[in-house]
């Protein structure tokens, strides 16, 4: 099996390990497994970033280079149910290690919905976050909380 391969089950398996045994909370106590489960899984994305964003280019035939870099940092969303997880993010590599994170923000308006993926320069729930612009979303993994 080569490492490519290798890689890609480990990461995949992290994620479903996590998404699997995060929800064993006691019964009554469904916001802290919640709690839970995104610490975990954020934890997941910052230790399997590298490996993660290795199996998604090895997937889709994509070389990192200055002009075209890519990482994968944790998604946080809101709208309807909350899902934490990770995504890959694509620009100059400059403006990619500015992005901390992509906000996930969905909506509905009368029979359209709506999902927008904003790469943001912070974690820090307390800070505003900036959009960074010039960077695009090009892998998705996410986990219902």
């Amino acid at each position: 099996m080569t490492r490519s391969v290798k890689t890609s089950h480990f990461a995949a398996a992290g994620l479903a390990l996590v998404a699997t045994l995060a929800p064993l909370a006691p019964a009554g106590a469904d916001t802290v497994g919640k709690i839970l489960k995104g610490g975990a899984i954020g934890v997941l994305v910052s230790q399997l970033g590298p490996q993660i964003n290795h199996a998604i280019n090895v997937a889709t035939g994509t070389r990192s280079t200055n002009v075209e870099y890519t990482k994968v940092v944790p998604v946080i969303s809101a709208g309807q149910g909350t899902y934490v997880g990770a995504v890959q993010v694509m620009g100059t590599k400059s403006r990619v290690d500015r992005v901390k994170a992509v906000a996930q923000v969905e909506g509905q308006a009368k029979s359209v919905r709506f999902r927008a993926l904003v790469p943001v320069d912070t974690l820090n729930p307390g800070k505003t976050p900036s959009r960074v612009r010039g960077v695009g979303v090009t892998g998705l993994i996410d986990v219902n909380i």
